[in-house]
């Protein structure tokens, strides 16, 4: 049973740890999915902030110097390839003016005759011209051809594109360069990494000229977390739950697990402490058909009294059998009272069975006035074993020493013997439950549950036991109960 619940345990710790693992790994997932989410709304962001900037009215960029013309032309090359020609011309403003002054007659299509002719005849001061066959359509060249004017009257910077970024609250880096064919589209670089996120979008501002700009910036994780809020809390909620839900299964059954064992072993060591007022209940009865024996009114009133406290004893260790079995306890149920332990030594001490040939020497050096605080049965039965345990494993003479003390709220009891001692090697294993050692694998009767019944209701006192042993020479146990 330990065996299967060890590995419960170790199963069930495994389980909280992948759960945790994958849990971990889907937040990084939605955390790395949210990222890009983000980078696509800056993005469109971005293109509808230079939309606008290209969009706003020609006075914003107008150079006072010069007038432009546009034209746009089809054109197929070699291989019969559909392209454009754009042109651009910037005439000078100021002869323009002159040159229009003296001219008010209009034509059909609202110039005058000189307008008409100055743009048809008239010499530019600058003149460009490009063809493009990777133009997306031919609306796209006519904005690629503003972008061009309005570059050629207020040519962008690294500190423009900063301040029109400022506009839509985002900060960066930016960057201007050439490129070696015409691109037409906006492109973003995603972040490499998630603890410090950043992202670059290469911006067209002028396609033909085969300008672009590059802007690099940071994405606050607050800004990524703001959206994962929900998912985040129904992670954590859910998450929790479930470690509480197993912690709590492997809790309970370790729960039982303990109770089961406490009660196994408590029943079994009790059982063991059965032969004792089943012995003197057949010791009684054996005294009461003699006759001789009954004759004498002393010797009757011992046996009857002896077998009354048998009786009281098998009533008491039935009730606490009962107890232990029937109702929901971790612990041995204790009737707690107030012991002369003194005088219960000497009981203990007198109604202990020498065998024949054996010379024992009791000593009770604890003091009339030494109470201490325990259950009455139980603390009997724990001086009785070490007791009888002293008389068995001797040689033909021993003395057996009792002595108390109180200090600092904890009882202090040793029971001293002058027996064999325990091998060194084997005090490590004394309390286990059904070990006996060198000296009990003998003729000595007994099935190792002494020791162990010991240690189990020294431990339900939340007390310690302690032996001290050499072989040869005796053994002490110091019994310690809190007060």
């Amino acid at each position: 049973m330990e065996k299967r619940i060890k590995t419960l345990y170790i199963i069930t710790i495994a389980a909280i740890l992948t759960f945790l693992g994958m849990q971990v790994y889907w937040l990084y997932c939605r955390y790395e999915a949210s990222l890009s989410e983000q980078e696509d709304k800056i993005l469109a962001a971005i293109q509808t902030q230079m939309e606008d900037y290209f969009n706003k009215d020609r006075k914003t960029y107008w150079n006072n110097k010069f007038l432009t013309s546009y034209t746009l032309s089809t054109v197929r090359d070699s291989l019969d390839m559909k392209g454009f020609k754009a042109e651009i011309k910037w005439f000078d403003r100021e002869e323009y003016t002159k040159y229009l002054e003296t001219d008010s007659i209009h034509s059909k299509n609202g110039m005058t005759k000189k307008e008409e002719s100055f743009w048809t005849d008239w010499t530019p001061k600058i003149r460009k011209s490009y063809e493009t066959t990777n133009a997306p359509s031919e609306g796209d060249v006519w904005k690629a051809m503003k972008k061009v004017d309005i570059e050629f009257s207020l040519p962008m910077s690294a500190n423009r594109l900063d301040s029109i970024m400022s506009a839509i609250g985002l900060e960066g880096k930016s960057r201007i360069f050439k490129t070696d064919t015409m691109i037409w589209n906006y492109s973003l670089t995603g972040h490499s990494s998630v603890f410090n996120p950043k992202a670059a979008v290469s911006i067209p501002y002028s396609e033909l000229e085969k300008k672009r700009a590059e802007f690099v910036f940071s994405i606050p994780a607050g800004d990524v977390l703001n959206g994962m809020w929900g998912t985040l809390a129904i992670a954590v909620l859910l998450s929790c739950f479930l470690i509480i839900c197993l912690i709590f299964q492997i809790s309970t059954v370790l729960k039982l697990s303990r109770l089961d064992k406490l009660r196994t072993g408590f029943i079994t060591t009790m059982i063991h402490e059965l032969k004792r007022p089943i012995s003197t209940l057949k010791m009684s009865v054996s005294g009461l058909e003699n006759e001789r024996m009954m004759s004498d009114p002393n010797i009757k009133k011992e046996l009857l009294f002896e077998t009354r406290l048998a009786l009281d004893n098998l009533s008491a260790y039935f009730s606490k059998l009962r107890d232990i079995t029937f109702n929901d306890v971790e612990q041995i149920p204790l009737n707690l009272q107030l012991i002369n332990l003194r005088s219960m030594l000497e009981d203990i001490m007198e109604s202990t069975v020498v065998p024949a040939g054996k010379s024992v020497k009791f000593i009770n050096e604890i003091d009339d006035s030494m109470v201490v605080s325990a259950d009455p049965t139980h603390l009997n039965n724990i001086l009785s074993n070490l007791v009888e345990n002293a008389v068995k494993y001797s040689g033909s003479n021993v003395v057996i020493k009792a002595e108390a003390s109180e200090n600092n709220g904890i009882a202090e009891i040793r029971i001293s013997d002058t027996g064999n001692g325990i091998p060194t090697g084997e005090l490590k294993h004394i309390f286990k439950r059904f070990y006996r050692g060198k000296a009990g694998s003998g003729d000595q009767p007994g099935m190792g549950l002494g020791l162990a019944y010991v240690k189990l209701l020294v431990d339900a006192h939340g007390g310690e036991i302690i032996v001290e042993s050499t072989e040869g020479i005796g053994t002490c146990f110091n019994i310690s109960l809190p007060q």
